[in-house]
């Protein structure tokens, strides 16, 4: 028996400096909402989740009224702090700390959320699901970086060559079969 999880990162989003867990979509990233409604449109959909973080949300909300379904939010899908709120980094530094992070699960800048950590968290939300909903279909609302960690706790293929590569928004249609991921589509296209 299949399980499908669609997980479907977060469109584009202003960044606004302590507005992490507020902070809503762009114009555009609206749009790409009411697109990836459209593009799931056919697609059997039986329970929709999300990050408890409003960009998470509002991208999965046009696809949840089309379904008649209602969202499911949970704060532990989101998005990992890599770094303190307190602690200062070029982008730089950030990036390799994110690249570091998927070599070494033990590590973060000071303050930040390891990989390890966060799979700690994650997974038991996303092997749940697998439970609940066994045969059937789920959309996960979620975030770059932490669907690339649920992804790398089933696959550890999946890193930071592949984050780095993700848009937003961007959608990965993962099959299982019982709690063993069999294969992994990408759904969204990207315009060249």
């Amino acid at each position: 028996m299949k399980t499908t999880i669609y997980m479907v990162r977060h469109a584009e989003s202003p960044y606004v400096f302590g507005q992490e867990k507020m902070r809503g979509l762009s114009e555009e990233g609206f749009e790409a909402a009411r697109q990836i409604a459209d593009l799931l449109t056919d697609v059997s959909i039986d329970h929709i989740v999300s990050s408890s973080y409003t960009r998470a949300i509002q991208t999965v909300q046009c696809l949840a009224d089309a379904k008649g379904l209602p969202i499911i939010p949970y704060e532990e899908l989101r998005e990992r702090p890599i770094k303190g709120l307190g602690y200062e980094a070029p982008w730089g530094e950030l990036m390799k700390a994110i690249e570091r992070s998927f070599i070494d699960h033990d590590y973060a800048l000071e303050g930040g959320e390891t990989t390890k950590e966060a799979q700690f968290r994650t997974i038991p939300v996303i092997e749940h699901l697998l439970q609940e909903y066994k045969g059937k279909s789920v959309v996960v609302g979620t975030h770059g970086g932490i669907m690339t960690i649920i992804m790398n706790y089933y696959d550890r293929s999946y890193g930071y060559e592949f984050w780095n590569q993700t848009s937003k928004p961007d959608i990965y249609k993962m099959t299982f079969v019982q709690n063993q991921l069999e294969c992994v589509e990408r759904l969204w296209e990207v315009e060249a």
